[in-house]
């Protein structure tokens, strides 16, 4: 793959505008190289995801995916996979959905829904837990409950004006790992007029503070269609970006609503 070029796109996801929600790169390459390359090309990128796209010849999905963050591969990223799917159904008007084979997450798809795309996730499943050790690393404030997985803990504030108070001291929550830290809570009184708001931290992923989080949003689905009662219902992460989510629970699946902006397309060249 000495000096190959490979197209490349720079998609703001979860957003309806330039310059907001998550950016994502979408690479599309015919073959993998080396995990070290693909590590070098995240750092370059300096994205809190780079999506690599192969095509997948085993027949279980249309492409193989994968996600590199500048310092570490993910298990599973929302935000990207919604950026893939843009790429890949804006090239063909006709086309309907478009899956995706990954290493840790399954197989997952994107869909059209009229304007807007709807991507489907695994559920991530929570428990009620204690995170002593981390709450006061996040700032001001304490939660009324903290529900934890594997790698998501989602640390529930009484008002959206908790979550957006919090100034987490990340080079101390860097000991804990490539963890989530979900601080959300009602979206009541809140601007954006979402029935629920977060913000989501992952340090130890090399990401301090992620403008839209789409695994986190895999989390917090199951979590808060349990506590409003529905399976339905909109979200906004409040980052300094902002991102929208249309949240929705169909047994062991979350689908997000969300849309895509193209703002950069072109080459890259691989080393």
């Amino acid at each position: 793959m000495t000096d190959s070029r490979v197209p490349y796109f720079h998609v703001d996801a979860f957003t309806a505008r330039a310059l907001g929600g998550n950016q994502a790169a979408v690479m599309m390459l015919e073959a993998w190289p080396d995990d070290a390359t693909l590590q070098a090309i995240g750092a370059e990128n300096m994205f809190a995801e780079t999506a690599f796209l192969v095509p997948d010849h085993t027949g279980t999905a249309d492409f193989e995916l994968r996600w590199f963050t500048p310092a570490v591969e993910v298990a599973m990223c929302g935000h990207a996979t919604l950026a893939s799917g843009h790429v890949v159904l804006a090239q063909d008007p006709m086309r309907g959905r478009v899956t995706f084979s990954t290493r840790k997450a399954g197989v997952l798809e994107v869909a059209r829904d009229g304007d807007r795309y709807v991507l489907s996730l695994p559920a991530v499943p929570t428990v009620p837990g204690a995170f002593d050790d981390a709450v006061p690393l996040l700032g001001p404030g304490k939660p009324i409950d903290v529900w934890q997985g594997d790698g998501y803990n989602i640390f529930h504030y009484a008002t959206a004006d908790e979550v957006l108070a919090l100034a987490p001291d990340f080079k101390a929550l860097l000991r804990f790992g490539d963890t989530q830290f979900i601080a959300t809570a009602a979206g009541s009184g809140h601007a954006s007029g979402a029935d629920i708001v977060s913000r989501v931290f992952v340090p130890g992923g090399g990401i301090d503070e992620e403008a839209a989080t789409g695994s986190a949003h895999a989390a917090l689905t199951p979590y808060w269609a349990s506590k409003l009662g529905r399976a339905t219902f909109s979200a906004h992460q409040a980052s300094a970006r902002g991102a929208d989510f249309v949240c929705r629970l169909e047994g062991d699946r979350v689908l997000l609503g969300g849309d895509c902006v193209t703002v950069v397309e072109g080459l890259f060249r691989l080393p």
